[in-house]
């Protein structure tokens, strides 16, 4: 995908800040459609029918330039798509159950874990949203898919796998039954429809700042984002008991959060640096 060279700093600043209020933004709305709806693996299939859709329909009628699909670029992507509704999946069942602070302060827990098996493995494991970002990096630099497109495929070759879950966790038929009764509640059928575009919004985002920035930048956003996301918990759809033990928990684990991602910034920019050198080297001579 090629962008000029005047617009990419402002593009790039664009997608990180876009991707980091959206994301923001989802967690309580997405926090807030469970508080009424408990089915998680149905929301997420609706949410992946609809991009599909959506995709699919603007590219009929002429409203964006996505290529059509295509059975090689799927199956590149698959792994994509697994990766991405394995991490998401994973979040929203968490996300299910606890309040929006102890949601953020577990997730930052990846890390260590990453640490301790890289300990007693001799290496460190990605994670899956590890996995899936460096996935998408790559393909919008080898194959030049925008980042529509890549939501595209993702929607796609997840609902085959989504369609799997909701029948083995049990969820179908009776979710839809019970969201078609909970559709009759006006101000919960504004929160799933808003929950539907934003996760729209929040993919767009998410390939858009991985593909124009980096996977690392994407991370390092998400992190950032948990500070804000952690703080505004604390006082948005309740759940959460204010003492001095908790908060003092939470403040640690933000500051573990931001001084990890910093440091994984550092130890890119010094192993880009031997590079540079390199090639400075090889002009010069």
């Amino acid at each position: 995908m090629d962008y000029q060279s005047d617009s990419i700093p402002y593009l790039s600043l664009f997608a990180a800040l876009s991707y980091g209020v959206a994301s923001m933004a989802m967690v309580f709305i997405n926090k807030a459609v469970l508080m009424q709806y408990a089915q998680s693996m149905t929301l997420l299939t609706l949410q992946q029918l609809v991009t599909a859709l959506l995709i699919h329909f603007g590219r009929v009628m002429g409203y964006t330039k996505a290529r059509g699909f295509n059975m090689e670029t799927a199956k590149k992507l698959l792994l994509v798509s697994l990766f991405y509704n394995a991490n998401v999946a994973f979040a929203l069942a968490s996300l299910k159950g606890v309040n929006i602070p102890m949601y953020i302060a577990i997730k930052r827990l990846t890390p260590l874990a990453v640490l301790v098996a890289g300990f007693f493995t001799g290496k460190g494991r990605p994670t899956t949203q590890t996995m899936y970002l460096v996935l998408v990096e790559k393909s919008g630099a080898e194959d030049g898919l925008s980042s529509i497109e890549i939501m595209f495929y993702n929607s796609v070759l997840s609902l085959p796998f989504l369609l799997f879950l909701i029948i083995a966790t049990g969820e179908f038929p009776n979710s839809l039954s019970i969201l078609f009764t909970k559709s009759a509640s006006l101000s919960f059928l504004v929160i799933l429809l808003l929950s539907l575009v934003m996760s729209i919004v929040l993919n767009y985002t998410m390939f858009l700042c991985t593909i124009v920035n980096s996977a690392l930048t994407t991370t390092i956003v998400g992190v950032l984002k948990g500070v804000g996301s952690t703080t505004l918990g604390f006082v948005l759809l309740g759940g959460v008991q204010v003492h001095a033990l908790n908060v003092t928990g939470l403040v640690i684990n933000t500051a573990g959060g931001v001084w990890y991602s910093l440091a994984k910034y550092q130890q890119k920019k010094r192993n880009k640096l031997p590079k540079l050198m390199t090639d400075v080297d090889g002009h010069r001579k």
